[in-house]
Order: structure tokens, then sequence, then C-alpha cells
């Protein structure tokens, strides 16, 4: 919702021209980035520690999208 809020205000057309081409690609990918959401839910998780988690394999567990992880890099 706020990548298309902000590409659909008329403020600062920057902001807008910025804005359209992530809402463009979220929402081309939205099915692709839900179903790869929802496909890692219920499932534990070994992130080698609770108050010292491994940072690769929490971050990991906590960005299951590639696409999603994808499309905000290239932004």
């Amino acid at each position: 919702y706020w990548a298309e809020a902000l590409a659909s205000q008329t403020e600062d057309t920057d902001l807008s021209s910025k804005f359209s081409d992530l809402y463009n690609s979220l929402s081309d990918n939205e099915e692709k980035i839900n179903t790869e959401l929802i496909e890692v839910q219920g499932n534990p998780v070994d992130i080698r520690g609770y108050y010292n988690p491994n940072v690769e394999l929490a971050s990991k567990a906590m960005r299951p999208s590639d696409t999603l992880n994808g499309i905000l890099a290239n932004f």
C-alpha cells in the first residue's frame, strides 16, 4: 500500500517516478510473493540459538521470499 500511495501522489514527481517502478514490480509479482511467504508458514526453522542466533540463518528465515528480496534489492 505504501508503494502505491507514494507512486500515486503528485506533490513530488521524482518520488512518484521512483516508487512507480517499485509499485509495478510489487503488484506484478504479488501472487508469487504471497505464495513464497505462505509456503514457509508453520515450519520450524533452525537458526542455531534463541538469544544469539546465527545472523545468516535468521536473516534467511525472516526474509523467505526471493522475489520480494530481489525487488527490494533493486530498488
